[in-house]
Protein backbone atom coordinates (compact mmCIF):
# COMPACT_ATOMS: atom_id res chain seq x y z
CA UNK A 1 0.00 0.00 0.00
CA UNK A 2 1.32 3.44 -0.92
CA UNK A 3 2.29 5.62 2.04
CA UNK A 4 0.54 8.90 2.85
CA UNK A 5 3.88 10.68 2.48
CA UNK A 6 4.31 9.35 -1.07
CA UNK A 7 0.74 10.35 -2.00
CA UNK A 8 1.29 13.78 -0.45
CA UNK A 9 4.42 14.43 -2.52
CA UNK A 10 2.63 13.41 -5.73
CA UNK A 11 -0.29 15.71 -4.92
CA UNK A 12 2.05 18.63 -4.20
CA UNK A 13 3.82 18.21 -7.54
CA UNK A 14 0.61 17.72 -9.53
CA UNK A 15 -1.20 20.72 -8.03
CA UNK A 16 1.92 22.89 -8.38
CA UNK A 17 1.90 22.04 -12.09
CA UNK A 18 -1.83 22.85 -12.20
CA UNK A 19 -1.65 26.60 -11.54
CA UNK A 20 -1.71 26.29 -7.76
CA UNK A 21 0.74 27.06 -5.00
CA UNK A 22 0.85 24.27 -2.43
CA UNK A 23 2.54 24.14 0.96
CA UNK A 24 3.11 21.18 3.25
CA UNK A 25 2.10 21.83 6.83
CA UNK A 26 3.67 20.07 9.77
CA UNK A 27 1.64 19.89 12.95
CA UNK A 28 2.81 18.65 16.29
CA UNK A 29 5.60 18.80 18.80
CA UNK A 30 9.14 17.50 18.58
CA UNK A 31 11.89 17.39 21.14
CA UNK A 32 15.03 19.31 20.24
CA UNK A 33 18.54 17.95 20.73
CA UNK A 34 18.76 19.91 24.00
CA UNK A 35 15.52 18.26 25.21
CA UNK A 36 13.24 21.28 24.81
CA UNK A 37 9.84 20.81 23.15
CA UNK A 38 9.15 22.70 19.93
CA UNK A 39 5.54 23.21 18.78
CA UNK A 40 4.87 24.06 15.12
CA UNK A 41 2.22 26.59 16.13
CA UNK A 42 -0.47 25.21 13.85
CA UNK A 43 -3.65 23.96 15.53
CA UNK A 44 -4.21 20.24 16.02
CA UNK A 45 -6.10 18.75 13.09
CA UNK A 46 -4.69 21.23 10.55
CA UNK A 47 -4.67 19.52 7.11
CA UNK A 48 -1.46 18.20 5.53
CA UNK A 49 -1.46 20.59 2.57
CA UNK A 50 -2.70 24.11 2.06
CA UNK A 51 -2.58 26.24 -1.01
CA UNK A 52 -4.34 28.58 -3.36
CA UNK A 53 -5.58 28.51 -6.92
CA UNK A 54 -3.89 31.10 -9.14
CA UNK A 55 -7.01 31.58 -11.27
CA UNK A 56 -9.03 33.13 -8.43
CA UNK A 57 -6.74 33.10 -5.37
CA UNK A 58 -9.11 30.79 -3.51
CA UNK A 59 -7.44 29.01 -0.61
CA UNK A 60 -7.78 25.24 -0.21
CA UNK A 61 -6.77 22.54 2.26
CA UNK A 62 -6.07 18.86 1.56
CA UNK A 63 -5.92 16.14 4.21
CA UNK A 64 -3.94 13.27 2.67
CA UNK A 65 -4.86 9.69 3.57
CA UNK A 66 -3.83 6.35 2.16
CA UNK A 67 -6.36 3.77 0.99
CA UNK A 68 -7.43 2.80 4.52
CA UNK A 69 -6.65 5.98 6.47
CA UNK A 70 -9.36 7.68 8.51
CA UNK A 71 -9.45 11.22 9.89
CA UNK A 72 -8.81 11.72 13.58
CA UNK A 73 -11.32 13.54 15.77
CA UNK A 74 -9.26 16.76 15.72
CA UNK A 75 -9.15 16.58 11.90
CA UNK A 76 -12.93 16.20 11.80
CA UNK A 77 -13.30 19.26 14.05
CA UNK A 78 -11.03 21.26 11.72
CA UNK A 79 -13.14 20.05 8.76
CA UNK A 80 -16.28 21.30 10.54
CA UNK A 81 -14.62 24.70 11.06
CA UNK A 82 -13.63 24.92 7.37
CA UNK A 83 -17.10 23.81 6.31
CA UNK A 84 -18.73 26.52 8.45
CA UNK A 85 -16.75 29.08 6.45
CA UNK A 86 -17.32 27.34 3.09
CA UNK A 87 -13.58 26.83 2.52
CA UNK A 88 -12.46 24.42 -0.21
CA UNK A 89 -11.09 21.30 1.48
CA UNK A 90 -11.26 17.54 1.59
CA UNK A 91 -9.60 14.19 2.07
CA UNK A 92 -7.54 13.08 -0.92
CA UNK A 93 -6.23 9.56 -1.38
CA UNK A 94 -4.82 10.29 -4.83
CA UNK A 95 -3.79 13.07 -7.19
CA UNK A 96 -7.11 12.62 -8.98
CA UNK A 97 -9.11 13.26 -5.81
CA UNK A 98 -6.97 16.29 -4.90
CA UNK A 99 -7.55 17.80 -8.35
CA UNK A 100 -11.27 17.04 -8.04
CA UNK A 101 -11.40 18.95 -4.72
CA UNK A 102 -9.45 21.94 -6.03
CA UNK A 103 -10.96 22.15 -9.53
CA UNK A 104 -14.50 21.58 -8.29
CA UNK A 105 -14.15 23.96 -5.33
CA UNK A 106 -15.56 21.18 -3.17
CA UNK A 107 -16.15 21.84 0.52
CA UNK A 108 -15.67 18.72 2.67
CA UNK A 109 -14.89 16.04 0.08
CA UNK A 110 -14.44 12.62 1.70
CA UNK A 111 -15.70 13.47 5.18
CA UNK A 112 -19.27 12.17 4.74
CA UNK A 113 -18.47 8.73 6.15
CA UNK A 114 -17.06 10.06 9.41
CA UNK A 115 -20.08 11.37 11.29
CA UNK A 116 -19.69 14.95 10.20
CA UNK A 117 -22.30 17.02 8.43
CA UNK A 118 -21.51 19.25 5.46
Amino acid sequence: MESEHSIQKKIQVALSQHKCSVFRTNVGKVQTIDHRWFDTGLPQGFPDLMGYRWVDNQIFFIEVKNKTGKPREDQIRFHEFLTSHKVIHGIARSVSEARQIVDGAIVGFGYDDYGSEN
